[in-house]
């Protein structure tokens, strides 16, 4: 990489802030002279510094100063190999003046301004919280789900137009959509949303998922304006929802405005002809690892459309810094979710979560690490004691080992010593190769798997049984939109396009799904108050019969579950729980000998377990005892 060319000081000595500026004597630039200058804006108070890159025909050549108060300050300028772009750092002093700035670039019989906003955060914006195990996420694809403003279906030629009928096409889901749904996803137990990508994709095809990204600062028109977003933001949290932005640091899409002229030519990975990723996890840990495969897991485009990003530039880095926590300051975010973590380039992407996190502590970061080797990712959690030293400080990781099992385990009639509910035992039974189990996510399906209903063969006992194990399971649950329905793919045979079906407004008209709904909103809404559940301990017990039994437990309460995959009825072996249920109230500092009697959390009746219990085929019981005395 050639290293950038830091302007010399003479010119850096012109930079200096003039109090009795005129913004009048000085003309607007125009969009030929100054075509992006990123991030948007920025705030007083931040710890992240703040480095505006700046795009324009041979911006490179002019001198730069910042006009308004003294306290903002331009401390160096880059140029970069493309002569159209400057990397500018600025510090803002925290005794700075919240207000608009001005960017003057003059050179000889030319000079042009450019407003630019510098704001006052939030009260206590820092200190904000994130998604915890206390959450139920829940998985939306903003254009799959309800299209709430029509008006947005027509966009100019260049962006793809919608096809409601197009498996890979638009179909013109927006926020507005979103917006809309805030009030029944509140009533169904929802704490927290996770959109897919909503930013530009202004690729010519296949643009709905959002995960090729053509500008990283604005909302994509199709979906309404960074101020809409906001807006939802802003309506999810009175209607105590949580917000979670699905962001791809990996790569971007090949229409993105800096494909015409790379600021540097790393800036991207390039190839001499289309390479794709061996997408070879292992690479990143593997201690036995050649360079040619190492660089091609790191530097292989994920698809052609998907430019793969180069984090080894640290002007690349520090965009992708910047970016996060100016959307999490101006949205008022809650998390972020992390796409294809493992492609990135590791060490960057470590201080990328490190740097966030210095800014937000309390924030929860997910990443997207797509295995089912619970080793290698264990090995991406943040604190893990990696034998080679490596910290990715990445909070949290998507549990895709107990996925696997649900998906495997849960469809299964015939049991052998390995298959059935012991494919859930086993999944479990590897937490101890975790780092913080607090910070898993669990969860019976995605965007880009399998619809969970459709695993499990449309059976209603069973999506039952996997809904009450996403919410009383450790870990932090998540299911994709229309799971609580039931939902089903349009056509198997059409991949992700046929499983990204359209939110089902219609659902009250069909028995199955009001079954299944009333079921999980039961339960989601009993999780709510379920803090054995949140931040309780697991025993669990192993049998060969396709049932699996578990507690969780705190100082607070105890929560029993039974699941019966079987075609059988059962009898609950309370007597084979002993060893937890006579030990419980000690273990509790409770009076009673031990548990008995406790609630049916879906039912609301009594289960005295002092008798023989019998659960049916199919079906699952959430037995919550009341809290010790």
């Amino acid at each position: 990489m050639k290293k950038a060319i830091l302007i010399p000081t003479a010119i850096m000595a012109m930079t200096a802030c003039a109090s009795n500026f005129d913004p009048s004597s000085v003309a607007d630039a125009t969009p030929q002279q100054l075509a992006h200058v990123e991030p948007l804006s920025w705030w007083v108070g931040m710890k992240t510094p703040l480095q505006l890159l700046v795009n324009g025909p041979d911006i490179s050549s002019f001198e730069v100063s910042i006009e308004g108060d003294s306290r903002v300050d331009i401390t160096g300028v880059h140029k970069a190999e493309s002569p159209d772009y400057l990397f500018i750092d600025v510090d803002v002093c925290r005794t700075a003046e919240p207000g608009t700035y001005y960017l003057v670039f003059s050179r000889e019989g030319e000079s042009f301004k450019y407003p630019y906003e510098i704001a006052a955060r939030r009260d206590a914006s820092a200190e904000r919280a994130g998604f915890t195990t206390a959450d139920f996420i829940y998985l939306i694809m903003p254009d799959r789900f309800v299209d709430g403003d029509e008006s947005l279906d027509a966009v100019p030629r260049n962006m793809e137009s919608v096809d409601k009928e197009a498996f890979f096409g638009r179909h013109g889901g927006d926020i507005a959509g979103i917006r809309s749904q805030l009030p029944y996803l509140e009533d169904l137990g929802v704490t927290a949303i996770w959109n897919t990508p909503l930013l530009e994709d202004n690729e010519p095809r296949e643009s709905y998922h959002g995960y090729a990204c053509t500008d990283y600062y604005h909302i994509d028109r199709r979906f309404g304006t960074n101020e809409d977003y906001r807006a939802l933001v802003e309506d999810a949290h009175a209607h105590g929802i949580k917000m979670i932005m699905d962001i791809v640091t990996n790569h971007c899409g090949d229409r993105h405005w800096w494909m015409e002229e790379l600021p540097f030519a790393d800036w991207v990975h390039q190839w001499p002809e289309y390479t794709h990723s061996n997408c070879c996890f292992s690479a990143q840990n593997d201690p036995y690892c050649a360079d040619i495969d190492k660089a091609n897991m790191e530097g292989g485009w994920f698809d052609r459309s998907m430019v793969d990003m180069n984090l080894d530039n640290p002007y690349l880095l520090r965009y992708f810094q910047q970016w996060a926590v100016w959307w999490i300051e101006y949205a008022d975010l809650d998390g972020l979710r992390v796409d294809t973590y493992p492609y990135n380039e590791k060490y960057p992407m470590s201080q990328w979560c490190k740097s966030v996190r210095e800014e937000y502590p309390n924030i929860n970061i997910v990443g997207e690490v797509w295995t089912c080797n619970v080793p290698q990712l264990a090995y991406w959690q943040g604190g893990n004691p990696n034998r080679d030293g490596f910290d990715s400080n990445l909070p949290a990781i998507m549990d895709f080992p107990l996925h696997s099992a649900i998906c495997q385990g849960i469809p299964r009639d015939t049991v052998y010593w390995d298959e059935g509910m012991v494919k859930i035992y086993d999944a479990v039974a590897n937490d101890l190769y975790y780092h913080d189990m607090s910070n898993m996510m669990i969860f019976p399906g995605n965007h880009d798997t399998g619809r969970i209903a459709d695993i499990i063969n449309r059976s209603v006992p069973r999506q039952k049984i996997v809904m009450t194990l996403i919410s009383t399971l450790r870990g932090i649950p998540q299911i994709l939109y229309a799971d609580e329905l039931m939902a089903v793919s349009k056509d198997l045979s059409q991949g992700h396009g046929g499983l990204r079906i359209d939110f089902p407004l219609d659902w009250k008209d069909d028995p199955v799904a009001v079954e299944v709904h009333d079921y999980c909103r039961t339960l989601f809404n009993w999780r709510k108050g379920a803090t054995a559940v949140h931040n309780g301990q697991t025993i669990h017990f192993l049998r060969r019969d396709n049932t699996y039994a578990y507690f969780r437990y705190n100082d607070e309460q105890v929560v029993f579950v039974y699941i019966n995959n079987s075609r059988r009825n059962e009898i609950v072996p309370w007597s084979d729980y002993a060893e937890f249920t006579c030990e419980s109230a000690a273990r509790r500092g409770a009076s009673s000998p031990a548990l008995v009697s406790g609630t049916d959390v879906i039912t609301g009746e009594t289960v005295d377990f002092s008798s023989p219990v019998k659960v049916g085929p199919r079906s699952a019981l959430v037995v919550e005892f009341p809290a010790a005395k």
